[in-house]
């Protein structure tokens, strides 16, 4: 695998992590809403939900994480995983915000593409 890919791999899985600490942590906080365009009384309604939307993003985060340490043989499960976020991330942009097609389901088509080109 190359470097390229390897290195936009990890980009992805820290930027999952840092969605779980978003979702998990910081949802109803000035930070997080923001980050959002989330409502206070909208923010305490969801934020169950956001933290279980977080939780899935730090399972795709430890998906990715694991494919690393496993080296070249990691290769079948970074490609999984990056096909989880492509979808999650094409989805989400066509339901929910189209910011969500360029934060995460455009990296993990990059990393897709530099995964397969490796």
């Amino acid at each position: 695998m190359s470097l390229l890919a390897l290195l936009v791999v990890a980009f992805i899985a820290l930027l999952h992590l840092w969605f779980l600490v978003l979702e998990m942590f910081l949802w109803t906080r000035p930070s997080g809403r923001r980050a959002f365009g989330l409502s206070e009384e909208f923010a305490q309604q969801s934020k169950v939900l956001a933290a279980n939307q977080g939780l899935y993003n730090g399972f795709l985060a430890a998906g990715l994480l694991w494919g690393l340490w496993l080296g070249a043989s990691g290769r079948p499960v970074i490609l999984f995983f990056l096909g989880c976020i492509l979808v999650a991330g094409v989805f989400g942009g066509l339901t929910a915000t189209r910011k969500v097609l360029w934060i995460q389901a455009l990296p993990a088509f990059i990393g897709i593409v530099l995964m397969l080109l490796a």
